[in-house]
């Protein structure tokens, strides 16, 4: 099986496919920082550091497509411009190597706001982009929560695979359990989907697409959920002095109010007066970290560690994000906390791909089935 990988930042992808055997023969990125990155953890070979846009012909033949592709017009941190349709897009340079190259498979990541950015007309255009190539999609809202990772980030993940049967690879029977004979029935059954075009909401957090038409649903649980692990057992325990601002902090804190409480899953000790941005919080280390960005202003939030106050070092970022201690080694410390924030989490894309290449999809016809029977 061989692997490409589009936006491929500092290869959280990348990492997924060599520890499930895959080879990677193309990676591209136009980021000299992430790039560099890349060429010293996995060699210069397959790389090709530039614009996308100008190198699409240069993409070999691959079975399996990856691109955590570039979330600022769908993010809610950004401008909130989105998109009308894919040309003129970056996303459309994956519609373009898809339609010319067909590989087996895609795995695609961006950000939650994604599925209701204008009343979910984007996610709907890219659902019609792809949907329209001949791949069966399907979707499904995870978090890095739920693979063993410090970190309270969700991530809309998009796969698709050339069988038009209703396969869903996202989703276990325990985990569909909670839909109704009526939704499933739906769901078995293609014909009885939606106009993609016609959609004009929020879409939930799990669904599959083909041919221009959708369905979806809100899916609960996540039977595959592992351990859950706290940002205290990631902390470095002698970090260097740099990283604390103790006196700063304990004079902010006296125009601070008390919270003392979790919100998913990150325990939140102080809000700054009037502030209601994360970036005016103090956190402790009993639950996990908010979500790690690339933005700037959030690197220098600050967490109580025992009777401190500091900033997380940039090897914490790597152990939350899931890479190797000093997998951005030889990038000043201010570029590593960007590098790290903008990146995929290994352990959940590998949890994607493992079930794709395992041949794990379900078929969702059987209920349907028995449904019309009755």
């Amino acid at each position: 099986m061989k692997a490409v990988e589009l936006f491929a930042g500092i290869g959280g992808f990348r990492i997924a496919c060599d520890e499930l055997g895959l080879e990677t023969v193309w990676a591209n990125d136009i980021d000299p920082k992430a790039s560099r990155v890349y060429r010293d953890r996995f060699g210069p070979e397959v790389h090709v550091e530039g614009d996308i846009a100008t190198l699409v012909d240069s993409v070999p033949d691959h079975d399996l497509l990856t691109a955590g592709f570039p979330c600022q017009p769908f993010s809610s941190a950004g401008k909130k411009l989105g998109i009308e349709d894919v040309r003129g897009t970056l996303f459309e340079k994956i519609v373009w190597v898809l339609n010319k190259k067909k590989p087996r498979y895609f795995v695609l990541e961006n950000v939650k706001r994604l599925l209701s950015m204008d009343k979910g007309a984007h996610f709907a255009t890219i659902l019609d982009a792809l949907s329209d190539l001949g791949y069966f999609v399907e979707w499904r809202l995870l978090n890095a929560v739920d693979f063993s990772l410090p970190q309270n980030r969700e991530r809309i993940v998009i796969i698709g695979h050339l069988d038009k049967a209703p396969l869903t690879y996202l989703c276990t029977e325990q985990d569909l359990s909670g839909l109704t004979d009526r939704q499933m029935a739906q769901v078995g059954n293609p014909d009885r989907w939606s106009d993609i075009r016609d959609h004009s909401a929020k879409f939930l957090n799990w669904g599959m697409a083909l041919e221009g038409r959708f369905c979806h649903a809100n899916i609960e649980s996540f039977s595959e959920s592992k351990p859950f692990v706290k940002l205290d057992s990631v902390l470095e325990r002698s970090p260097d002095r740099s990283f604390f601002f103790t006196e700063d902090t304990l004079a902010r804190i006296r125009n601070s109010e008390v919270v003392n409480r979790y919100f998913n899953g990150v325990e939140i000790l102080y809000n700054q007066k009037g502030g209601a941005r994360m970036g005016y919080s103090i956190f402790g280390t009993s639950g996990v970290a908010p979500t790690l960005t690339c933005t700037t202003s959030r690197h220098y939030e600050r967490y109580k560690v025992g009777n401190e106050f500091r900033r997380l070092t940039n090897v914490e970022y790597a152990r939350i994000q899931g890479f190797p201690d000093h997998h951005c080694q030889g990038i000043t410390r201010y570029d590593q906390y960007s590098l790290y924030g903008n990146a995929v989490p290994p352990q959940l894309v590998k949890w994607v791909i493992a079930r794709l290449l395992q041949g794990a999809g379900r078929r969702l016809d059987s209920r349907a089935l028995q449904c019309e029977l009755l």
